[in-house]
């Protein structure tokens, strides 16, 4: 099968490759997919960095991607929960760093798999479990949500924007800092815009009319701001800065969990979330996914379609 692979830990993107590589064997509690789409997150780079390294042990050559959206090609002899043809979605990472999902198959454990909501199309599905799977962790951990006011740093970016619908359905006030130029974008899924950058600060207590209930950080460096808008008593959680713990916060990290995935599906499926696909790369464009990905100007999710 092609599959896009590097050798060693590198920030060279020039160093990604697309190889032929054997197809993946389906062992016992695993699902074969077919993958028609995978969604791009700044992990997957940073992963190929070697940032990760202390928690994760990576094998090379390594086959980057943690998301994916495809069709069950076969089931693991214990598996019957799923069936060939059944598409599928799932957040496939691993506890190893080798066979990821910018491939033609991938191997998924089947307690990672869900459903896919006939409602998304391939790219929104395989860009929703871990960018969504995040944002779900970090509203689970703020707790209810209704009737308060949430701030979200990084509200128009893949995780940040499901974060908000989230907040919304949830009953809460959003406002979601961002450039000016995805203003109405913000808007239309519900939140009030804020700009980010100096002066930040008093622009989300003139527009929450005071102090906020909760803040949900998908950018990092953002604790300062965090802890000038939080009203006593407040929750806050970080997805990029760990160094909240040591303020009141928690840091915020998403497991693979079937259930969570297909219960965000579900939200999908009503409406209630939607996710924006800002651009689809072949396997040969994965170096020019990353680039774009590491320029943090994104709305939406970037999705691999092999």
């Amino acid at each position: 099968m092609r599959a896009v692979v590097y050798d060693t830990y590198s920030q060279d993107l020039s160093s990604l490759e697309v190889r032929e590589v054997p197809k993946p064997k389906v062992g016992p509690g695993t699902v074969l997919v077919k993958v028609k789409a995978a969604g791009v997150n700044p992990v997957d780079w940073k992963v190929m960095a070697g940032y990760l390294d202390p928690l994760m042990d990576a094998y090379f050559p390594v086959i980057p991607g943690w998301d994916v959206a495809g069709v069950v090609e076969a089931v693991g002899f214990d598996t019957p929960e799923f069936h060939v043809g059944d598409e599928v979605m799932a957040y496939a990472r691993k506890d190893v760093v080798q066979g990821g999902t910018f491939a033609e198959y991938v191997v998924v454990p089947a307690k990672a798999v869900a459903l896919k909501p006939a409602e998304l199309s391939w790219e929104q599905a395989g860009g929703l479990p871990l960018a969504g799977g995040t944002a779900q962790r970090a509203l689970d951990t703020l707790g209810d949500l209704d009737g308060k006011t949430l701030l979200v740093h990084g509200a128009a970016g893949g995780v940040g924007s499901l974060a908000v619908q989230l907040g919304v359905a949830r009953g809460a006030t959003v406002l979601g800092t961002a450039s000016e130029k995805n203003f109405d974008f913000l808007r239309g899924l519900g939140a009030v815009p804020v700009a980010y950058g100096e002066g930040v600060v008093e622009r989300v207590l003139e527009a929450a009319g005071g102090k906020v209930d909760a803040v949900a950080d998908f950018v990092g460096e953002q604790l300062e701001t965090t802890l000038a808008v939080l009203a006593d008593g407040g929750k806050h959680v970080s997805i990029a800065d760990g160094g909240v713990a040591e303020h009141g916060g928690r840091y915020v990290w998403v497991r693979p969990d079937g259930g969570e995935t297909a219960r965000l599906g579900e939200l999908a499926a009503s409406g209630a979330l939607k996710v924006e696909v800002a651009q689809s790369f072949g396997l040969d464009q994965v170096a020019q996914a990353f680039a774009l990905s590491q320029s943090g100007h994104v709305r939406g999710k970037l999705v691999i379609v092999p």
